[in-house]
């Protein structure tokens, strides 16, 4: 029901409806915030790339020619705004900031996380750090899938790349970041 009612926003959105394009930005944003906040580690940094790519993906949307595309396409917009910011960084970004963005998310869900089943702000911060020891790409890679829910195909058309180099470098990436995390618990 809800990827019907998306295609019939994109039509509108595509005809200039403004009150559609909005809705639609409704149903993307957390996915588009969480990709550019885990691919940049800045929250400052998120928010403007996201804002950029809503702008310009708003100014551009008659131009999508596959309306089902609509995800993976605002998704290359906003991968291609987190590499020209990251190329950008003469050094990574304070550790402080990442951290405090995500205190304010525990904040904002009511104090702590629950222990029990879910992951920890120690947790949290260890995946963080694991996660921003990666290369650029396998970020993006990482992101774009866990984040988006892309299949490696639909990555590979986004980065340019063959979908077995996409899915070899994720399984690396996942690979890396638990040996990172192994390490940091003692296991």
């Amino acid at each position: 029901m809800e990827r019907l009612e998306e295609l019939r926003l994109i039509k509108q959105a595509k005809q200039g409806d403004v009150d559609a394009y909005g809705r639609l930005y409704e149903m993307v944003y957390m996915d588009l915030y969480r990709f550019a906040l885990f691919t940049l580690k800045n929250p400052y940094d998120a928010e403007d790339v996201v804002s950029d790519t809503v702008t310009d993906s708003f100014v551009g949307i008659g131009k999508l020619k596959k309306d089902e595309a609509f995800r993976s396409w605002i998704f290359k917009i906003l991968a291609n705004k987190c590499r020209k910011v990251l190329k950008q960084y003469a050094e990574r970004p304070p550790m402080k900031e990442y951290e405090e963005a995500l205190t304010d998310r525990e904040e904002r869900a009511g104090g702590a996380l629950p222990e029990e089943g879910h992951v920890n702000r120690e947790d949290l911060m260890d995946l963080a750090r694991a996660f921003g020891m990666l290369e650029e790409e396998d970020r993006l890679i990482v992101s774009l899938s866990f984040f988006g829910g892309y299949t490696s195909g639909e990555i590979a058309g986004m980065l340019k790349r063959k979908p077995g180099t996409v899915r070899s470098r994720q399984s690396r990436a996942l690979s890396k970041m638990r040996e990172l995390l192994t390490g940091a618990y003692g296991l």
